[in-house]
């Protein structure tokens, strides 16, 4: 991606809105890495939960705190990346701070997320609604009516903001936030197997991998795949085209990047969106900048220079500043203290 200013936004930047990555680490590959290694000790101990989905599959929620004692605050729901976890670097960052904030916090884990192979024909995807749309319910049936936002990262932000384009009014959240998401999917598959990008394919694949081979000696015969044919699988595509859209439907990665991208469905939010992308993130290409003309209102859009893919890192070298447990909860603070 590129941008000839430090911050391309569509709205006016308020002060301490603009990020400035760490004095000697702009490089995008060194802010994508340095939250791993500036994050590596979990401070929150969390509150784990397992909710059964209507199917009869599971998954799994961390929370910040026992939510029958916290039943009256603010709600914040994260939405993770690809083989995400709570122990991402910015989950447990963004869960502790929200924390601070006085907020109840909650990551729910995609289906076999958690470390628990989940064990119907089905894992998650980019576009795969239908779960978190059942927590949602789930959410304020279970624990009452108040404000509420979700925060999706990476895979988990394409889910978020197809949710949102596609609910619209009828979205359950007051609020959401996007960050580094692949926003139309192919592009983002493509600029992955490319250049130093390719390491970064190599690290999710194997991932992705490991995960399945759990769940195949766990549940044989729950992907479409056996363990030999999961060990041949070489790209990311590859692997949504042998598993990911054969397992929920679609006719192959190419059909399953074109009906899950969720830049064309952005015109149908209707809810209070903020959408962070970095110029350099090295899983990005130009393809998921929004044409601002085309953005609702209620759709705040930033891209900022630096940043790399979820990384953000700003401060200074004696005190390195994650910049999105601060960003996020300024921008949300009025529509979760303020309804």
């Amino acid at each position: 991606m590129d941008s000839t200013s430090p911050d391309v936004i569509n709205f006016a930047p308020r002060p301490g809105e603009a990020f400035h990555p760490l004095p000697g680490a702009a490089n995008p590959h060194l802010q994508t890495i340095l939250p791993r290694l500036l994050r590596r000790r979990i401070a929150l101990r969390p509150h784990w939960q397992r909710l059964t989905l209507p199917d009869g599959d599971f998954v799994d929620l961390a929370w910040s705190e026992d939510p029958a004692q916290a039943r009256h605050k603010p709600r914040v729901v994260l939405f993770h990346g690809l083989e995400g976890s709570f122990n991402s670097p910015y989950a447990h960052g963004l869960m502790q701070a929200w924390q601070a904030r006085g907020w109840l916090g909650v990551v729910m884990h995609f289906r076999g997320c958690s470390g628990t192979p989940n064990r119907l024909n089905r894992i998650y995807h980019s576009g795969e609604t239908e779960d978190a749309s059942f927590f949602l319910r789930w959410l304020r049936e279970t624990w009452g009516d108040v404000p509420t936002a979700a925060v999706g990262i990476s895979l988990g932000g394409n889910m978020l903001a197809c949710l949102m384009g596609k609910q619209g009014d009828a979205c359950l959240l007051d609020a959401g936030v996007v960050v580094s998401a692949p926003l139309m999917l192919e592009p983002c598959s493509r600029r992955l197997e490319q250049g130093f990008s390719r390491v970064y394919q190599r690290y999710l694949l194997n991932l992705l991998k490991q995960n399945a081979r759990r769940k195949l000696l766990a549940w044989p015969g729950t992907l479409p795949v056996d363990l030999q044919q999961l060990a041949a699988l070489r790209q990311l595509r590859d692997f949504d085209d042998a598993i990911t859209a054969r397992a929920h439907g679609f006719a192959d990665a190419t059909d399953y990047y074109r009906r899950c991208s969720a830049l064309p469905l952005l015109p149908g939010v209707r809810k209070p969106l903020l959408i962070v992308h970095a110029s350099d993130d090295p899983f990005m290409t130009p393809e998921v900048i929004p044409d601002p003309a085309l953005l609702p209102a209620c759709v705040e859009y930033q891209l900022t220079q630096h940043g790399g893919h979820v990384g953000f890192v700003g401060g200074t070298l004696r005190q390195p500043q994650m910049w999105l447990e601060q960003r996020i909860p300024q921008w949300l603070t009025p529509w979760l203290e303020q309804r």
